[in-house]
């Protein structure tokens, strides 16, 4: 389990400043946008599992096809789950910045 961690803990020690809530900002879209390339790679790889599908002169490019599906899935299940785990590990970052300004 400890390869899948993704990311350390990071604790702040100073209350956030522009400079760091536009870093949290930029870090939140570069992972947005990291889930719209694994989706579109997991979509590529549907549509080359359905294309090898419909090859009937070729018999085995059905293994290709049901190898071509399973790594469309596998993508999109990794891309889904780094997607959730750096969006929880940039809130709870935020809120403790949060609480750490409320506080003074």
């Amino acid at each position: 389990m400890r390869l899948l961690k993704f990311g350390r803990d990071f604790k702040p020690d100073q209350e956030i400043i522009l400079r760091d809530y536009l870093a949290i900002e930029r870090t939140r879209l570069a992972n947005e946008r990291t889930l719209l390339s694994y989706i579109r790679s997991s979509l590529y790889l549907l549509l080359g599992g359905i294309a090898f599908f419909q090859l009937k002169n070729f018999p085995d490019f059905k293994y290709l096809a049901l190898l071509a599906l399973v790594f469309s899935a596998i993508f999109f299940i990794i891309g889904i789950y780094r997607f959730t785990l750096l969006k929880k590990s940039l809130k709870k970052l935020y809120y403790t910045f949060e609480s750490k300004g409320k506080d003074k």
